[in-house]
């Protein structure tokens, strides 16, 4: 099969590959977990190396498009993820370069590849400036703007998790203060439930938490309320400042379904005032686990 773009994604917690045709298809992938980092960066590479193997073997790709997990750094094609802390200014381009000489190879963070999946083949098709954001365990994004992939000036745009949405909220994995990823991410959610009288068994997620919700749960409800609250501030704030016209939002969190969007919508039209983006969308995501792969081959020009 001719014109394949080879699409890695690289995770904290799983590294995937696939082969990705013109139309934005995903014709075949696979997955594996990401090592421990306590195993050392090149163990963690030698993953990634396997699975380029394994979907090469006999198939020719034009291309390779990578979405890694963040910071990244563009200049230098290195990545240095937050959860993956064995690969501190990794080589990921040079080392793939280098397993498949000859062959164009394009570095783009997970969350601008979630938004560019969408918006070739899924919820934000059509969508000129789009936020794409993942609402999880953390809360990540990337932005289109003008119907183009927008990486700023370190490939790092649109990292919306760390907008500040409360002055004198808590300490955030970045080290800031007060972010939405404080609020809204699955295990910050989970926790401030706890603390408000929700009785969830030991090691539920975020997945309880909204059987909970569901079932009605005063303190499970409540976390999902202040959530999308502060999700809905960020991105009136961000869709201010971009000028969007569709957000999407997929992630663990956003599975939850109307127990985020709901409140959501409802908070977002309390926030998004100006004229300009009082009609601004939110749709749930449509590619699932599948949106990192089939935007890492748009960096090629899908």
């Amino acid at each position: 099969m001719a014109d394949l773009t080879l699409a890695l994604d690289i995770g904290g917690t799983k590294i995937a590959a696939g082969l990705v045709d013109p139309d934005g298809a995903l014709v075949a992938s696979r997955r594996l977990p990401t090592p421990a980092d306590d195993v050392g960066g090149d163990a963690i590479w030698d993953v990634v190396a396997e699975l380029i193997a394994q979907m090469t073997a006999g198939t020719v790709v034009s291309g390779v498009g990578i979405a890694s997990a963040g910071p990244i750094h563009l200049p230098t094609g290195t990545v240095s993820p937050i959860n993956i802390t064995a690969w501190r200014d990794f080589p990921i381009r040079d080392r793939v370069s280098a397993t498949l000489p000859g062959l164009p190879v394009r570095l783009g963070g997970d969350g601008l590849c979630m938004a560019l999946g969408e918006h070739w083949c899924g919820a934000g098709r059509g969508a000129a400036f789009l936020l794409g954001m993942v609402v999880s365990t953390g809360v990540g994004g990337g932005l289109v703007l003008d119907g183009a992939p927008y990486d700023g000036r370190t490939g790092n745009a649109g990292h919306v998790g760390h907008v500040v949405v409360d002055q004198d909220g808590e300490l955030c994995s970045c080290g800031g203060y007060g972010c939405v990823e404080t609020i809204a991410a699955g295990p910050r959610m989970t926790r401030w439930a706890r603390a408000h009288g929700w009785a969830g068994p030991p090691g539920a997620d975020a997945k309880e938490l909204a059987q909970a919700a569901a079932a009605g749960d005063s303190a499970a409800l409540q976390a999902f309320t202040r959530g999308a609250r502060a999700v809905a501030a960020m991105i009136a704030s961000v869709g201010a400042v971009c000028d969007l016209d569709l957000v999407v939002i997929g992630g663990g969190v956003a599975q939850s379904g109307a127990l985020l969007f709901d409140p959501l919508r409802e908070q977002l039209a309390r926030y998004a005032r100006l004229d300009f983006i009082a009609d601004l969308r939110v749709l749930p995501a449509q590619l699932g686990g599948d949106a990192g792969l089939i935007g890492a081959a748009a960096l090629l020009g899908g």
